[in-house]
């Protein structure tokens, strides 16, 4: 049977993905799936570094403002979607181009990922829960790292709904839940090639920064307020970076260069966690774009190697 094909582009935040991944689109006949776990969410847009209307250049985008920020989402719904949309896409004789820095979630398209739902306890959830508001994010995702690091490695500290539920599912089964997923050969969805950018450490923690800066002054601090305002600190969308780090400035408990300095330490630890991520659990090619003069031609190169891997014509 004849596979769907499908283009990915991942790399580390900051890194030129969104770029490279409209440039594709519009060489390669391509739509553009957002791979990103928070672009989903509606009216958080420069703290997600949504592609504004101008720069998608008439591309299409999906899975984009889905959901409202007080809605949760998980890796299990994000595959269902998005091999929606790439069946969707293929039909239309298009081809698909995952963009995004979230390695889960690209992973579970792409890998035969079984998601179960059985290892759950109210009582266990509960008790972990208690803990995290007694111990804190930091000391309940300390015990995660102890027994499933893998997992812990895949998500901040803060995201304190997916700690308790890994923490869960290990002391319900005995097993970790990076274990609980079954993998098959990276082949075995679709016709897929995956590239993967990335820039010199210092070059890219330079870019971070200069994004927080830019994105302070577009209005990420009005967003910030927005979900302050509509007592949405707590929510799903705010636990990864780029909001929360904002708020104790708005409870006037640091000032905004301290939360600015710290919404950029996040980043880059972030960063790096996502290059970890990629390089450990995933086959891809990788580009270099450190040097700017050379960017069009890497791009160039980039777009031929997946035309010939996915024998586009």
């Amino acid at each position: 049977m004849k596979k769907d094909k499908v283009a990915v582009v991942i790399g580390p935040t900051a890194s030129g993905k969104t770029d490279l991944s409209i440039y594709l689109a519009k060489k390669l006949n391509g739509e553009v799936i957002s791979g990103d776990s928070m672009q989903i969410y509606r009216g958080l847009s420069i703290g997600t570094a949504k592609a504004t209307k101008e720069e998608m250049a008439g591309v299409p985008h999906h899975l984009i403002d889905i959901k409202n920020p007080d809605e949760s989402f998980s890796a299990a719904e994000f595959q269902l979607l998005a091999r929606e949309k790439i069946a969707d896409i293929n039909a239309r004789g298009k081809l698909p181009i995952i963009c995004g820095g979230t390695g889960l979630y690209i992973q579970s398209v792409l890998y035969d990922y079984e998601f179960g739902d059985d290892a759950a306890d109210a009582s266990v959830r509960k008790q972990i829960e208690e803990e995290a508001e007694r111990l804190g994010p930091e000391a309940i995702h300390d015990q995660l790292k102890a027994v499933d690091p893998e997992t812990a490695a895949a998500f901040h500290p803060n995201n304190v709904r997916r700690t308790i539920r890994a923490l869960e599912i290990y002391r319900l089964t005995g097993e970790p839940a990076s274990k609980r997923k079954r993998l098959d050969a990276p082949d075995e969805k679709y016709d897929a090639a995956i590239v993967g950018i990335t820039l010199d450490r210092p070059v890219l923690y330079e870019r971070i920064n200069r994004r927080v800066d830019a994105m302070i002054e577009s209005g990420l601090l009005d967003e910030a307020k927005w979900l302050y305002s509509m007592k949405l600190d707590l929510a799903p969308a705010v636990q990864a970076i780029g909001y929360k780090e904002l708020f104790p400035y708005l409870r006037g408990e640091q000032t905004l260069q301290e939360a600015a300095d710290l919404l950029k330490q996040n980043s880059r630890r972030y960063a790096k966690r996502q290059l970890t991520w990629f390089r450990n659990k995933m086959e891809l090619d990788w580009f270099d774009l450190t040097i700017e003069d050379e960017r069009n031609e890497k791009k160039q190169q980039i777009c031929s190697l997946l035309a010939g891997k996915l024998n586009l014509r």
